[in-house]
């Protein structure tokens, strides 16, 4: 008979959200720095607080002096928009998208600005066809499709010469994946994915030629307030040195700080690239020795080493529930349900944040629940 009882061992830190995502190990509430609260983000303090962390994310996620640097309002979705709204008209858009927040993107150019874009598509769990992108268009698409684990294999198949724009939603892959930043114009991500730092802020990052198109371009539409980055026909270069177009939350500014200097004092990015590529391959062993898990991603080469998703043999999304609640309850594993849009699945975050010994004890959890729901 198969044996039912719990394993003995769990996840120290039982934390495998795709977002929120972990904290970074040695995390308190109490090692937060507090001097800023309660201040104005426009103090000499609050001001100085959020350079800070600008400086800081240009060094750990080493960006080159070419590109600026902004904090700005609703997370990477706000970013994204942001880019959008005010960048896209000039030329024809070409959106790619092969899980749910690529279609995103593709919504918003198709209902909302309503420039009919070529729309390049793949299954989830697949990459598109990358040689089909016109790089006389501006170019939307995921770094790393968060809901499918499908990444870009990197930055070769993004023209040197290219005309348009191309602009990189790369929440759940900074800070873990190469990124190609002579190829990038502009790059987007949140704090709550990598960083494990708290949601409702985004980083937008803007190369040469986005400021050129920013400052040469009008859209056709109004731009709400929260997307005004340029002033009489120039960037407004405050918003690149800390002074955010609306008031921040300078509490997860602090938390921000934290998790970069963390980053940093471990030896910075090739570090947090190293722990995530040892998650990945650690929970990749797991796969390997059960015949009833398998990679939503079919291609190693474009497999992604944060938002692994895993295939259930026979599994439904009751089925998967019910295995992601077992876990939940006994305090194994929170939040490891794959995404509602995606096909019936596992997801487990593996970014830095996440210490490998937590992966490598899922693997008796996940054979317990799998035994317990099946007998």
């Amino acid at each position: 008979m198969t044996d039912l009882t719990p394993p003995a061992r769990k996840p120290a830190r039982p934390l495998f959200s795709s977002g929120p995502c972990a904290k970074p190990p040695g995390w308190s509430l109490e090692k937060l720095s507090a001097e800023s609260l309660g201040r104005s983000h426009r103090s000499k303090l609050g001001k100085a607080r959020l350079a800070h962390c600008i400086d800081l994310i240009r060094d750990v996620l080493e960006v080159p002096e070419t590109h600026r640097i902004g904090i700005v309002p609703g997370s990477d979705t706000g970013a994204v928009e942001m880019a959008m709204w005010t960048m896209l008209g000039a030329r024809p858009v070409t959106t790619i998208a092969w899980e749910s927040f690529g279609e995103g993107w593709v919504t918003d150019a198709v209902k909302q600005l309503r420039i009919d874009p070529t729309v390049i598509r793949a299954d989830y769990g697949q990459l598109p066809d990358l040689a089909q992108v016109d790089w006389g268009h501006d170019v939307i698409f995921t770094w790393n499709g968060t809901t499918s684990g499908v990444r870009v294999p990197d930055g070769d198949w993004i023209a040197a010469d290219r005309e348009g724009l191309a602009i990189a939603d790369a929440t759940s892959a900074v800070f873990a994946q190469d990124i190609a930043w002579d190829k990038v114009d502009v790059l987007t991500f949140s704090w709550q994915k990598v960083l494990g730092g708290e949601g409702a802020h985004g980083v937008l990052i803007l190369g040469p030629r986005a400021v050129e198109r920013l400052e040469s371009h009008t859209p056709q539409w109004p731009l709400p307030k929260v997307f005004r980055l340029t002033k009489g026909g120039k960037l407004i270069e405050g918003i690149f040195r800390g002074e955010t177009i609306n008031t921040p939350s300078m509490l997860a500014v602090e938390d921000a700080i934290f998790a970069l200097e963390w980053g940093k004092s471990i030896g910075g990015l090739s570090a947090m690239k190293a722990r995530a590529d040892a998650n990945a391959a650690a929970l990749d062993a797991i796969v390997r020795e059960r015949d009833w898990l398998g990679h939503l991603a079919a291609d190693p080469a474009t497999r992604s080493n944060t938002s692994v998703c895993l295939t259930v043999e026979g599994a439904d999304s009751d089925f998967v529930k019910k295995f992601a609640a077992l876990l939940e309850e006994h305090d194994a594993a929170y939040d490891i349900a794959g995404y509602r849009d995606a096909p019936p699945g596992l997801r487990v975050w593996c970014g830095a944040t996440v210490d490998t010994a937590d992966i490598e004890a899922l693997g008796p959890w996940f054979d317990w629940a799998w035994a317990t729901l099946r007998a």
